[in-house]
C-alpha cells in the first residue's frame, strides 16, 4: 500500500507555567513525500525535528493541524488495520506471557481464538521467538522483547510497518542483529515500512531511500535514494556507497543540528 503525505503540518500550544501562559510551537512546516508499496523507507533529521509527531499522524495517533495524509491500494480484508507501530520503548504488558502479548491487538480486532494462536505462533516463529511463549517480559533481554513488539505489530497484518526509532535502547551489538533480523522479516513479507531513526548509517543500511527533515519546523530537506544492493548483510556496513550515501546526508544535517542546538540554548536563556 502506497502512503502520501500531502502538506502536513503540526503545531503544538504548549501551556506552562503557574500564570498558564501559553505558546505555540511549530513541530512541523509544510511535509510532503509518499512512500510507495512494499518500499523501505527512512525518516531522518535533527533531534526535535518532528520525525515522532510525523510517524504519530501518519499512525492516527495525533492530528495534524493542516494537509492531510492517506493510503492508496487494495481495500483491507475485514477489520484488518492500515498501519501498526512499533515504538522505541518496548510497549509489552508486564502481566502477559510473550503469545499473549502477540495476541493483544487481535483480540481488539475480534479474532477468533484459533486464528489468534496460529497467527502469533507464525511471527513468533517469524521473530526468532518460537520456545518462548509462555516466557514473560521480565524474563527477556532488551533485544527479545523489541521482537515481541515487531511480531505483535506484524500479527494483525498491517498494510504499513511504521517503527519509531525501535533499536535506539540496545546495545551496539543487539542493535546490529536487529537490524539484520528485520530486514530478513521484510525481504519476506514485502510490508511497505517508514521508519524513523537518528542514526545516518543505519538508515542508508537499511533503506531504499531516506528522507531527510530539516530542524524545527521539520520540512523535507532531500529525499536521497540509496544504491547499495539487495539483500543486504552485516558485511556491507563498511561499503564506499554506503559509507558516500551516509556522508553527504551528514553534510546536510550537520548545519541542521549546530541551528537547533543554538536555537534551544537561546530558548533556555529566555526562560523565567
Amino acid at each position: 500500500m502506497r502512503v502520501v503525505v500531502e502538506r502536513v503540518a503540526k503545531t503544538f500550544h504548549d501551556r506552562r507555567g503557574h500564570d498558564r501562559r501559553g505558546r505555540d510551537v511549530v513541530a512541523l512546516g509544510q511535509v510532503d513525500f509518499a512512500v510507495e508499496s512494499r518500499e523501505f523507507v527512512a525518516l531522518l533529521g535533527p533531534s526535535g525535528c518532528g520525525k515522532s509527531t510525523l510517524l504519530g499522524i501518519i499512525a492516527g495517533l495525533l492530528p495534524a493541524s493542516s494537509g492531510r495524509v492517506y493510503f492508496e491500494g487494495e481495500p483491507r480484508p475485514g477489520r484488518a488495520p492500515v498501519t501498526a507501530t512499533v515504538f522505541q520503548e518496548f510497549a509489552l504488558f508486564p502481566w502477559r506471557t510473550v503469545r499473549a502479548n502477540v495476541e493483544f491487538g487481535l483480540e481488539e480486532l475480534g479474532i477468533s481464538g484459533l486464528e489468534r494462536a496460529e497467527r502469533a505462533r507464525h511471527y513468533l516463529d517469524m521473530t526468532g521467538l518460537g520456545g518462548f511463549e509462555g516466557k514473560y517480559p521480565h524474563q527477556l533481554s532488551g533485544g527479545m522483547r523489541q521482537r515481541v513488539g515487531i511480531a505483535r505489530a506484524l500479527a494483525v497484518e498491517p498494510a504499513v510497518l511504521l517503527l519509531d526509532e525501535p533499536f535506539s535502547a540496545l546495545d551496539a551489538q543487539t542493535r546490529t542483529l536487529m537490524m539484520d533480523e528485520l530486514l530478513a522479516i521484510w525481504e519476506r513479507t514485502r510490508q511497505t515500512i517508514l521508519y524513523v531513526t537518528h542514526n545516518i548509517q543505519e538508515a542508508v543500511f537499511m533503506a531504499d531511500r531516506v528522507i531527510v527533515l530539516s530542524r524545527r519546523p521539520g520540512e523535507v530537506l532531500e529525499v536521497v535514494p540509496i544504491k547499495l544492493p539487495r539483500p543486504r548483510r552485516e558485511s556491507q556496513q563498511g561499503d564506499p556507497v554506503l559509507m558516500q550515501t551516509a556522508d553527504r546526508i551528514w553534510g546536510l544535517i550537520k548545519s541542521q543540528a549546530q541551528a537547533a542546538l543554538l536555537d534551544d540554548e537561546i530558548v533556555a536563556e529566555r526562560e523565567p
